[in-house]
């Protein structure tokens, strides 16, 4: 059977990405900072049916890179050259004065849905169908147990993002019944969004025998058409050989070993944490609440403030790492049947 045109981006956007990780060693002539800090790829895959739902925020994948610590974004020959070319235009969106600074580049999918998967019409009291098709691009920087994270997302929310055809093979994968109203979503709408968050990590304590713990105070916001908020929050990690990063909540903009690192990406045998995280924000526009910018389309009253919790395990061995974390958020629009909740797996692969 060939592959639809679906298919056959997303398996080239994972060669790209595998390509240039392969092959940054051979342009890197600094190979002491391959050796201690090599880039990372990583695939998350975010659903409610690890959490025993199917609505809201019903699924999601994320595919990333991490660059080595660079000297700087534009001449750094660690960086390939069409990232080069790009932080060229993106300047004033790069750190400066900083001891360590890496770039992360993303594609990402997100689908949200109402709670019941039949009607056909349109369910004028629950959240709209909305999909949304990004690209980012993060500017990490580092000073000892500092962390500044810049990031730009670019992409499509509407028919475009491809949305529904992703939510229907998904569930005749898993043999779940499909959503019946995606003739409602909101429009087409190019998206623009900036994030921006700081972050600060206590040193770490020595608790007993192996076990460690320390915590990561997060602050920041977005703006954009696609999300405009400000947020706080922290991390709390107890375990064996903590990673030397900034939080292991994979959904956060800095999580997930994104961080330029003082000590190495890997290590030798195995490291193990557990994590509990909490965010809460106020939200002034969410495009898959409020819907489209710039035309009437399907929308819900959406709720300002909102708290999320996060519960989770990570697991490393040598260059490879596994997390995973339950997700409980309040209420997010008025007339909500029930609170949020959904699972994130992450799989990290240092090259």
């Amino acid at each position: 059977m060939r592959p639809t045109r679906r298919q056959t981006f997303a398996l080239g956007v994972v060669h790209a990405l595998t390509a240039v990780t392969a092959n940054a060693a051979d342009r890197c002539p600094q190979a002491s900072t391959m050796e201690d800090y090599p880039p990372v790829v990583s695939l998350r895959v975010d659903n409610d049916l690890f959490a025993n739902q199917d609505e809201g925020y019903t699924s999601g994948v994320m595919l990333s890179m991490v660059s080595p610590n660079l000297r700087d974004f534009v001449d750094d020959p660690c960086l390939p050259g069409p990232a080069r070319w790009l932080n060229t235009y993106l300047a004033r969106l790069q750190p400066e004065g900083f001891d360590q600074q890496n770039m992360v580049v993303s594609i990402a999918q997100g689908i949200f849905t109402p709670s019941n998967p039949q009607p056909t019409n349109l369910i004028e009291d629950d959240r709209p169908y909305a999909g949304a098709l990004l690209v980012s691009f993060g500017y990490n920087a580092r000073k000892a147990d500092r962390l500044r994270t810049t990031q730009l997302t670019l992409g499509m929310v509407g028919p475009a993002s491809l949305a529904e055809s992703s939510q229907d093979f998904i569930h005749r994968l898993t043999g779940s019944q499909e959503f019946q109203g995606w003739d409602h979503q909101i429009h087409n709408e190019p998206v623009l969004n900036l994030v921006h968050e700081q972050s600060l990590r206590s040193p770490v304590v020595a608790v007993a025998g192996p076990l460690e713990f320390d915590a990561i105070s997060h602050w920041g916001g977005a703006l954009g058409n696609l999300l405009t908020q400000v947020n706080g929050g922290f991390e709390l990690r107890l375990g064996k050989r903590l990673p030397d990063d900034f939080g292991s909540s994979p959904v956060r903009p800095a999580g997930n070993n994104t961080a330029p690192p003082v000590d190495a990406r890997h290590t030798r045998g195995w490291a193990w944490h557990g994590f509990l995280a909490a965010d809460v924000r106020l939200v002034l526009r969410d495009i898959t609440l409020d819907g489209n910018t710039f035309r009437s389309s399907h929308r819900v009253d959406k709720e300002p403030w909102v708290a999320e919790a996060a519960l989770g395990v990570a697991l490393t061995r040598g260059r490879t790492k596994f997390a995973f974390a339950r997700y409980f958020r309040t209420r997010e629009f008025e007339g909500q049947d029930r609170f949020p909740a959904y699972g994130s797996f992450t799989v990290s692969r240092a090259f």
